[in-house]
C-alpha cells in the first residue's frame, strides 16, 4: 500500500507489477456471487466499468472493491485513486488481498486545489501497470472529457480494467454498469446489537453482452465476511388436509 507518491514513483511501481499477460488474454476472475450479474462471470480486459448507487443509497465503494476482490485473490494488482474514505479493514473483509492493493492520495490536494495536471498522468501510470484501477468520483471530476477518452484508449491498449466509482470516466460510456439500488444492514435490534452484514440489491445494465438488464441480491459483506449471493427463500408447501375414516371431511 502506498499513499501520496508522485507520478514518477507510480510509474516505477507500475513497471514492477506490470502484468505479463496481453490485452487479448482471458478476462479477470470474479467472485462467484457476481455470476448472475456479469456475463461470462469475468471482467473483460481492456474495458471500463461504471459502479454507482441510487441517491440516498450507500455501497458503491464496497461493490467496486468486491468486483476487484476475485482478481486480487488470483494474483492481480489493484490500485485505488481518489477514494480517500476507503477502509482497509472493509476491503479485507470483502476479500481484497491487501498485499496487492495500492492506495493513491489526491495529487490535486497535494499540489494545490484546482490543479488538474497531476490527475491524467497519475491515472495513466496506474493503467499502464495494474490489472484493475478504481477511480473515485472526485478523481473523475478532475478529468476533462479529452483526458477520459485518452485514458479509455489506454485502458483498451493495456488490457486493464478501469472501474469508475460513483461516476463513469468522462467522455467514455462503460459497456457494463452496476448500480446499488437498495441496501440494508442486519444485526441491529431495538437499540442493541452490532452491524453484521449488509444486504444490497444490485442492478446491471450495459451494452453488447451486458445489454440485458439483470438484478441480484448480495451480502456485501456477508455476516461471516466475504461476498455472497442472497439465497432465495423457498415458498412453503401448503399442507393438504386429509379426512379421518368414519368422520365427515
Amino acid at each position: 500500500m502506498m499513499r501520496g507518491e508522485g507520478p514518477g514513483a507510480l510509474a516505477e511501481l507500475a513497471e514492477q507489477v506490470r502484468p505479463v499477460s496481453l490485452a487479448g488474454d482471458q478476462g479477470l476472475p470474479l467472485l462467484g456471487a457476481f455470476e448472475p450479474l456479469v456475463p461470462g462471470a469475468g471482467l473483460r480486459r481492456g474495458s471500463t466499468v461504471g459502479v454507482d448507487a441510487l441517491p440516498g443509497v450507500t455501497g458503491a465503494t464496497s461493490l467496486a472493491l468486491a468486483l476487484a476482490a476475485g482478481a486480487s485473490q488470483n494474483g492481480s494488482w489493484v490500485a485505488a485513486v481518489g477514494l480517500g474514505s476507503l477502509g482497509l479493514v472493509a476491503a479485507a473483509e470483502l476479500g481484497v488481498a491487501l498485499e496487492r492493493l495500492v492506495l493513491v492520495a489526491d495529487p490535486g490536494r497535494d499540489r494545490g486545489e484546482g490543479e488538474r495536471t497531476g490527475w491524467p498522468s497519475v491515472v495513466a501510470a496506474l493503467v499502464d501497470g495494474f490489472d484493475v484501477v478504481l477511480v473515485g468520483a472526485e478523481a473523475g471530476a478532475r478529468l476533462r472529457a479529452a483526458d477520459g477518452r485518452r485514458l479509455g484508449a489506454r485502458v483498451r491498449e493495456r488490457g486493464t480494467v478501469l472501474v469508475g466509482v460513483g461516476a463513469e470516466l468522462p467522455g467514455e460510456r462503460s459497456p457494463l454498469r452496476l448500480t446499488v439500488a437498495a441496501a440494508s444492514w442486519s444485526g441491529l435490534g431495538e437499540g442493541w446489537g452490532h452491524l453484521r452484514g449488509r444486504r444490497v440489491t444490485v442492478e446491471a445494465t450495459g451494452r453488447g453482452g451486458a445489454a440485458r438488464a439483470r438484478q441480484a441480491e448480495l451480502w456485501l459483506p456477508a455476516p461471516a465476511g466475504g461476498v455472497e449471493l442472497v439465497e432465495p427463500i423457498a415458498e412453503p408447501i401448503p399442507l393438504r388436509r386429509t379426512s379421518t375414516p368414519g368422520r365427515a371431511s
